[in-house]
């Protein structure tokens, strides 16, 4: 058995996301003791430490302002910013410096996407929430990721790329450098402004937060339906997701046999029709044999999932982990 597995020990699962960070204190046997909810964790915004108080914060929320570490037996931290291994031990390293728990583990929140959502416990997962990721683990335990640094990296997508993508077509709309959109009257309409260019003013200035712009990705992808620009953009966005998927099976030998590919993140989960269809229909190209999966349970249970793996937790204990979260 694990060191610290006994039938008394707890796992702190953390699902530190770029919109809220969920922990979850779970028993051995799969009971959920606590449950909590902070705010964003953006370590490549505010910095590690910063980013560890939202966490921290989270915590307190669901254990109680007396609470004090160490918080449990195991600490599973799958959080986004965990992009490289420097980050990774950047990350491990605070926690640990603050005892959050004598034994910890801190991924990508892709991973505990994926063990939430995949039955078989491997597969391919694809997030997009504010921002996308993908990762993929075979059976036998080998991993395909991505850097997913943004553009730098080769990536397009999330939320947020689409409501940047939004204004700058709403601009040029404006502007008369681009053509007429519906996107303009869903900008000026969402932030109250009288024109497209002064939400760019405001970004610029530092009076409107840029991660804002992410609360248009559901205007664009409900504007698809009739407007070219918007639905142009469904449509990259969906080839992006297809992208990301099939080329991390592909890379585990896995593109021509059956195998789970599980959809998660705030955009993937609202499941538009439009969206999901021009999704279905590239991964029908491309992976045929490919099982479209949107995840039903949150990225915590995922988290909570592989600490419970790693504290060798009695079968059963998947299943009630699971139950506590419908």
């Amino acid at each position: 058995m694990t060191p610290g597995a006994g039938t008394g020990a707890r796992v702190l699962a953390i699902d530190g996301g770029g919109s809220k960070t969920d922990v979850a204190l779970v028993a051995r046997d799969g009971s959920v003791l606590a449950r909590g909810r902070g705010p964003a964790f953006l370590p490549w915004v505010v910095g590690v430490p910063r980013a560890v108080d939202a966490a921290a914060e989270a915590v307190r929320l669901a254990l109680g302002p007396a609470a004090a570490p160490p918080y449990a037996e195991h600490v599973a931290a799958y959080v986004t910013g965990a992009d490289l291994p420097v980050e990774e031990e950047a990350l491990r390293a605070e926690f640990a410096a603050r005892g959050f728990g004598p034994s910890l583990t801190v991924g990508n929140d892709t991973f505990a996407l994926l063990r939430a959502g995949a039955r078989a416990g491997w597969g391919v997962a694809v997030v997009c929430g504010a921002g996308i990721n993908c990762v993929g683990v075979g059976p036998a335990g080998r991993v395909a990721r991505f850097p997913a640094l943004g553009r730098i990296s080769g990536d397009w997508g999330g939320g947020q790329e689409l409501g940047e993508e939004a204004l700058w077509h709403a601009v040029r709309a404006e502007d008369g450098r681009g053509a007429p959109t519906a996107l303009l009257d869903a900008v000026r309409g969402h932030f109250g402004a009288a024109r497209a260019e002064d939400v760019s003013r405001a970004i610029h200035l530092g009076e409107l937060p840029r991660e804002r712009l992410h609360e248009l990705a559901p205007r664009v992808l409900a504007l698809a339906r009739h407007d070219p620009a918007a639905r142009a953009l469904a449509g990259r966005l969906a080839e992006e997701i297809a992208l990301l998927g099939s080329a991390a099976l592909r890379r585990l030998g896995l593109l021509d046999a059956p195998a789970e590919v599980v959809l998660g993140g705030g955009v993937l989960t609202a499941r538009d029709p439009l969206l999901m269809a021009a999704i279905e229909s590239r991964y029908a190209a491309r992976a045929p044999r490919a099982s479209l999966v949107i995840a039903d349970a949150p990225p915590v249970v995922g988290a909570a999932l592989l600490g419970l793996d790693h504290l060798a937790a009695p079968p059963e204990a998947a299943a009630r982990l699971r139950a506590a979260f419908t």
